[in-house]
């Protein structure tokens, strides 16, 4: 079978997820924010990570990209980083009361036009989407386990 590469999954995600970022970069700039640093402080203010290492894995990122993330945040006045006093190679990081002010409104900014986007699908259609995608990336992560023991992993549930 050949099959046009313009027309697999892999091309027509990536197509989806550069379109859907562009969109949320518009929309978030106004904000201070940029769409990589709103899942970093929801994670941060659920509670679900708090040190550099821990939001790397959440953000399913490598430590250097976060690393430089994380410094343009603290010098934006979106973080602060306090060292460890448990661990001195650690830092602990926190949301300034700038970034939880404004965080329900990205938030918001980002479910709208999630909504927007998906305008034309049905709940049952969107519901679908969502469990295809879940296990799409399920299977990277298995490919990924199997092909490197040092491949990134890409898990949902988050």
């Amino acid at each position: 079978m050949n099959q046009d590469v313009l027309s697999t999954p892999g091309h027509l995600i990536g197509l989806a997820a550069r379109g859907l970022a562009r969109l949320s970069e518009a929309r978030l700039k106004p904000l201070g924010f940029g769409v990589g640093h709103v899942p970093v402080l929801v994670a941060l203010r659920d509670g679900r990570a708090s040190t550099q290492r821990d939001l790397a894995r959440f953000a399913r990122i490598e430590q250097p990209p976060m690393a430089q993330m994380l410094a343009r945040m603290e010098r934006d006045g979106l973080i602060r980083r306090e060292h460890d006093p448990a661990d001195r190679r650690s830092s602990q990081v926190t949301l300034t009361e700038l970034a939880e002010a404004r965080l329900p409104d990205a938030v918001a900014t980002l479910l709208q036009g999630n909504q927007e986007v998906l305008r034309n699908f049905t709940e049952a259609e969107v519901g679908l989407l969502v469990t295809l995608l879940t296990r799409l990336i399920a299977g990277l992560d298995e490919v990924a386990r199997v092909g490197s023991p040092r491949a990134p992993v890409f898990r949902t549930g988050t």
